[in-house]
C-alpha cells in the first residue's frame, strides 16, 4: 500500500470518528395513548398492524431505533426522516387534529400509499417487511380511511 493510500485511509477514518461525536436526538417522547390512531379511530387489528409494521416507525412516537442510526452519518438521516415524518403526520398525536386535519390525512394516506411514495424507496430497502402489497393499499384506502 501506498503512502497516499495510507495518508487518505487514516484520513477518512479520523473524519469517520469524528463524524460519531455529533449525536442527533433519537428520542420517543411521552405521549397521552388515548391521542393516539388506534384509539381515537379503532381500526381494524389488520389495519392496525399493518401501520405498526410499514407507517409507525416514522410517524409516531413509537420509534424502534435500529442498530445503523447510532452510527453517523446514517444516525443523522434516521432522525432527520423520523423528525421530518412525525412532523408531517403523527399517529401518537392523531386526537390533538382538528376533525377536518384528521380528514385530509387520511385522504393523503391513500394518496401516498396508491402512488408508491409512502414507505419511500430508502426505508423499504433496509426495512422490505415494509412494502405495501396491492391488499394493503386497498386496506389504507377503505373506509373509514378512504373517506368519512
Amino acid at each position: 500500500m501506498g503512502k497516499k493510500t495510507k495518508i487518505t485511509l487514516t484520513l477518512l477514518g479520523v473524519l469517520l470518528l469524528g463524524m460519531q461525536l455529533y449525536r442527533p436526538e433519537r428520542i420517543n417522547p411521552v405521549s397521552d395513548p388515548a391521542l393516539s390512531f388506534q384509539e381515537v379511530e379503532k381500526p381494524s387489528p389488520e389495519l392496525t398492524a399493518l401501520l405498526k409494521r410499514s407507517c409507525m416507525n416514522c410517524h409516531s412516537h413509537q420509534t424502534a431505533w435500529p442498530w445503523y442510526s447510532n452510527l453517523a452519518p446514517a444516525s443523522w438521516l434516521v432522525a432527520s426522516d423520523v423528525e421530518e415524518g412525525r412532523e408531517h403526520l403523527n399517529f401518537s398525536e392523531w386526537g390533538r387534529l382538528p376533525q377536518e386535519k384528521q380528514v385530509h390525512a387520511l385522504e393523503e394516506i391513500c394518496e401516498e400509499a396508491r402512488s408508491g411514495a409512502m414507505p419511500p424507496w430508502q426505508y423499504r430497502l433496509l426495512h422490505p417487511q415494509a412494502r405495501l402489497s396491492e391488499q394493503d393499499v386497498k386496506l389504507l384506502c377503505a373506509p373509514p380511511l378512504g373517506s368519512r
